[in-house]
């Protein structure tokens, strides 16, 4: 189920928007004001964000602008009241996908919603099945690695930290989005299991685990895989 952040201090439109939202399929979070929805986004993964470019303490632009420092992919729409076309031009720039000026009709934000999750999703499926760094080699159908150490086989939740980290390659992954795209909502384990599993990647596929590469830590947020140089079998490039 695709998560959406629904940014939007007034009431009677945030409401409505998540309620339809639900009703399209979509888990929706709302924040009210900018430091709430910077919160989120930092404890959460999420899929498409929609932000109301005026809002309380930190606006839309900012919201965007922080965004994209750490993540280039997430789909952004911005809304505004103004008519005239610099919140738009300016949004584009920050790094807003789409647009919408209030008021708007909800078929016609839902259709965006959608336009804009199929797209993203088209470069998932173009996302990593088979990665080559430094000197290894993992192939994520099978589990199995090649390693400076010798050949491997991952565990289905090594597999899918390693597939996590890999396609957000570059980006911080907070140990909350950790926990909740490898592990659900149902069961959490410790937080030191996720610091395990990273000392184990790095015994695996560092030539020197204790000088890392390719894992490296962001103290009290989580975790990056760093691999400028990666190739990967099924990598496309999206225009």
């Amino acid at each position: 189920m695709d998560r959406i952040l629904l940014v939007e201090d007034e009431q009677s439109i945030r409401e409505p928007v998540k309620l339809n939202l639900e009703l399209e399929g979509y888990e929706v979070v709302t924040a009210s004001t900018g430091k709430k929805a910077l919160k989120a986004i930092k404890e959460q993964h999420f899929d498409l964000l929609i932000l109301d470019v005026m809002l309380p303490e930190v606006d839309g632009f900012q919201i965007t602008e922080q965004v994209r420092l750490t993540n280039e992919q997430v789909p952004i729409i911005m809304v505004t009241a103004k008519s005239d076309g610099a919140d738009r031009i300016l949004g584009l720039k920050k790094g807003a996908d789409d647009y919408l000026a209030k008021p708007f009709q909800l078929e016609e934000l839902l259709l965006r919603v959608d336009k804009l999750l199929i797209r993203s999703k088209g470069t998932e499926n173009a996302s990593t099945e088979f990665i080559e760094f430094g000197l290894n080699k993992v192939n994520f159908n099978t589990y199995e690695a090649e390693t400076p150490r010798g050949p491997i086989n991952l565990t289905k939740k090594e597999a899918m930290l390693l597939k996590l980290l890999v396609d957000r390659k570059n980006e911080v992954v907070s140990r909350q989005q950790i926990l909740q795209s490898v592990w659900g909502y149902d069961v959490y384990p410790s937080t030191r299991t996720i610091d395990n599993f990273i000392l184990s990647f790095r015994k695996y596929f560092e030539e020197e685990p204790k000088e890392p590469k390719f894992f490296q830590s962001v103290r009290g947020v989580g975790y990056k895989f760093v691999s400028p140089k990666e190739r990967s079998a099924s990598e496309a490039v999206i225009g």
